[in-house]
């Protein structure tokens, strides 16, 4: 059980049932009266935002989540496939719940799955993913001056703006948040 003042970004709570991620907290000291905690929570079934308000002596029941690691299989034009590695279990997700893991993981990578009931519920992608250069443009001599970005093609098919000097072959860190560049890997 939490106290309203232990709901921190964060964390997964439960509500009639149903799982929710705390994403915005507030807290209004009023004096004698206590506190107040003000917190924006979203749905992980469904994917609604609600505000909540808890007073000082309320009791909030945690969510029971867990994870787990799966594999990536592949991905056709509605659906994502998973498998757990160990037990061989197959699981299937809708491209809309996880459309960004054809993006950003190669077939046979490993990612985190979030379980609530047995029921999957959210894909956790890390932060950031290494990648190869399928195909990029060569530069041109002399056009090198350090803010020329060209497009680089992933191995998985993403498309991402990178500087000049990166060329076919290169593995590339690139930020799963926002599909960008950030370094060359080492």
């Amino acid at each position: 059980m939490y106290q309203p003042t232990d709901l921190k970004k964060g964390t997964i709570i439960a509500i009639d049932g149903q799982p929710y991620r705390v994403i915005d907290y507030a807290q209004k000291v009023m004096g004698r009266g206590g506190s107040i905690v003000s917190v924006k929570i979203k749905n992980l079934m469904t994917g609604a935002v609600l505000p909540k308000t808890f007073k000082g002596q309320d009791k909030i029941a945690a969510a029971e989540v867990s994870n787990q690691t799966v594999q990536f299989l592949y991905s056709d034009s509605t659906t994502v496939f998973f498998m757990n590695p160990t037990s061989f279990e197959q699981f299937e997700l809708p491209l809309e719940v996880a459309e960004n893991v054809p993006k950003f993981v190669k077939e046979g990578g490993e990612i985190q799955l979030q379980f609530f009931d047995g029921q999957v519920i959210a894909v956790d992608l890390p932060t950031t993913v290494n990648l190869n250069v399928e195909y990029t443009e060569n530069v041109v001599k002399g056009d090198t001056t350090s803010s020329v970005q060209k497009d680089a093609k992933m191995e998985t098919g993403l498309v991402v703006k990178v500087p000049a000097f990166i060329k076919t072959g290169d593995v590339l860190k690139i930020d799963t948040r926002d599909g960008s560049y950030v370094e060359r890997a080492k």
